[in-house]
């Protein structure tokens, strides 16, 4: 189908998806898409998004799309996140950028991005390398994502020379051991595990495909797949992000900024609150909608 007049509304102004997914160009990309385009209700060309192939497929064909991207393969157990809201990150994390560069998005290998839990699908360095130019350091805590990661990165050139990956070694660190001595980042970007449990991740999961008009027997199988470590920590999303913040403390002088996502807004009091004990300089709170999920980026600088 052609893109319609119909938008996703309150993306990012540069966000390449405001418009309805034209399928005639994403499948002439991944031909194999075509087995999985159905109608909706209202005759318009989309996906069932309740089965992984199908929501791979498609992410695949838009990173080919519209993202510069040869090359992006994955196990079906990784997370395969739903590119417009990183998308919208990224552009976010540039106006700040901006804020600092008289109004003005700074472009280039210049600008340096340390991406905490970069994933098996480097989606945020894909991102913001064919956007911006800028150079990431991803770290990854799972051996099988780092492989995997690699793998993407080594088979697209235009990311071989802007990205970088460092194993972190350690399960309670999140910057120590990935920041070097003298290192300086312009931003520091997360997507935190937002579960504390894997039975919190099923149950969300069973909830979405409800949703999707889904009848749900046994174990649900996630859209979106998803291991362990990229779904869900103990203490979930509040205690990965106080954990961040107590750290980010002793890096401050090699950061100018440090965000994070935040999907639970009851989590945004307690950790302002430990920001101001902690000394931030400011801290900023960018609201983010995408349809009807509404997420935050927490941003703090010392």
């Amino acid at each position: 189908m052609k893109d319609g007049k119909n938008t996703k509304k309150k993306l990012h102004q540069r966000n390449k998806h405001q418009e309805l997914y034209n399928f005639d160009q994403l499948k002439s990309v991944v031909p194999e898409l075509e087995a999985f385009i159905i109608k909706n209700p209202s005759g318009v060309d989309t996906i069932d998004f309740a089965i992984p192939e199908a929501v791979v497929l498609l992410n695949k064909a838009i990173l080919m799309k519209d993202y510069k991207m040869t090359f992006w393969e994955m196990p079906k157990t990784n997370l395969c996140p739903p590119i417009p809201g990183r998308a919208d990150y990224i552009h976010y994390i540039a106006d700040l950028l901006a804020e600092g560069n008289n109004g003005k998005v700074p472009t280039g290998r210049g600008v340096k991005i340390l991406d905490l839990g970069i994933g098996a699908n480097v989606i945020y360095p894909i991102i913001g390398v064919a956007e911006y130019g800028w150079e990431f350091v991803g770290s990854e805590v799972d051996v099988v994502s780092v492989k995997t990661a690699s793998h993407i990165i080594e088979n697209n050139p235009h990311l071989k020379s802007n990205v970088t990956i460092r194993k972190q070694l350690s399960k309670r660190n999140i910057l120590k051991n990935i920041i070097e001595d003298k290192e300086y980042f312009d931003v520091v970007i997360c997507n935190p595990p937002f579960f504390k449990s894997r039975a919190e991740v099923l149950a969300t999961t069973t909830k979405k495909l409800k949703n999707l008009g889904k009848e749900v027997v046994g174990k649900p199988v996630q859209n979106f797949s998803g291991q362990n470590n990229e779904l869900w920590c103990e203490g979930g999303e509040k205690a990965f992000i106080t954990n961040y913040i107590y750290e980010s403390k002793h890096f401050k002088r090699q950061a100018v900024w440090f965000t994070t996502l935040v999907s639970n807004k009851d989590n945004l009091k307690p950790l302002q609150s430990l920001l101001k004990r902690s000394e931030a300089k400011e801290v900023r709170i960018i609201n983010m909608e995408q349809g009807n999920k509404v997420s935050r980026i927490l941003a703090w600088r010392y």
